[in-house]
């Protein structure tokens, strides 16, 4: 099972390098971010010709989360991620899928930073700590991908010093991200690259593309039970060069087929 992840920075003007990408890759599932469309702008019928159920959390303009599944429908369990009923953002989406929880996250950028967006940025990823803890307590199988809107270490970034003050590098965001991780998560693109220079996003700024200056912002962690049978994970990077593509490339993981029906039970 292929279970990838793509910011795909706005899903109707960019629906063609989404289905190009869906039609060669061929996935079995795939978090979407950055939709940038109302939940009735969604795509769907498009998504199913080309094989794919979906579930979906939209919003005008900005933000908006889906998942979808080749040749099933989703099944969801919950939109909108627990612990503040007034935030009305669409950042994060949840559905069970071949026997896997999928997590879908779109983290909050944080920039300027200080500041009140920043300290949303924080207050969410604390929302997302809890929550996470929650699964791995409860023991299923579960993949939150996404864009975290994290880079977590110098490894993760062209050139770290540039970066330092900003929301996506800043230490208690860093901090942040790795007590999500130390609940018991694997982040399955470090398993299989180690300390490698690997990115997922490369700004339209300032040719960033053609001189490879990137960041890892995008990732997928795996609860226990699936980190021990990860087969594979990469980075599409190729996509990003496509025409009209967006800032970021898709990233995925291979995982077993069937995921076996006493898994989690030990927890």
């Amino acid at each position: 099972m292929k279970v990838a992840t793509f910011n795909v920075n706005g899903i109707n003007g960019r629906l063609s390098v989404l289905l190009r990408w869906l039609e060669e890759a061929a996935p079995d599932v795939v978090c979407l971010q950055e939709l940038k469309a109302a939940d009735e702008r969604f795509p769907a019928r498009a998504l199913e010709e080309a094989g794919y159920g979906a579930v979906w959390h939209g919003q005008k303009n900005w933000n908006g989360v889906a998942i979808l599944a080749r040749g099933r429908e989703p099944v969801l369990t919950r939109r909108g991620l627990p612990g503040d009923p007034d935030d009305r953002h669409s950042r994060y989406i949840e559905a069970a899928v071949a026997g896997i929880l999928i997590g879908c996250v779109y983290a909050p950028n944080g920039n300027p930073a200080p500041g009140p967006k920043f300290d949303y940025k924080l207050r969410w990823l604390e929302r997302l700590i809890v929550h996470a803890g929650a699964l791995i307590a409860a023991g299923a199988p579960v993949v939150l991908a996404g864009d975290f809107n994290v880079i977590p270490t110098e490894h993760d970034v062209y050139k770290p010093e540039r970066w330092a003050k900003d929301a996506l590098f800043r230490p208690e965001v860093r901090t942040a991200f790795e007590r999500l991780v130390q609940q018991g998560w694997s982040d399955a693109l470090r398993m299989f690259h180690g300390d490698e220079r690997i990115y997922t996003f490369w700004d339209y700024f300032r040719n960033a593309w053609q001189r490879d200056a990137g960041l890892r912002l995008d990732h997928l962690l795996l609860s226990p039970d699936l980190a021990r049978r990860l087969l594979a994970a990469d980075v599409d990077r190729e996509v990003r060069g496509w025409p009209h593509a967006s800032d970021h490339a898709p990233v995925w993981v291979v995982l077993p087929d069937h995921v076996p029906a006493t898994m989690g039970s030990d927890r």
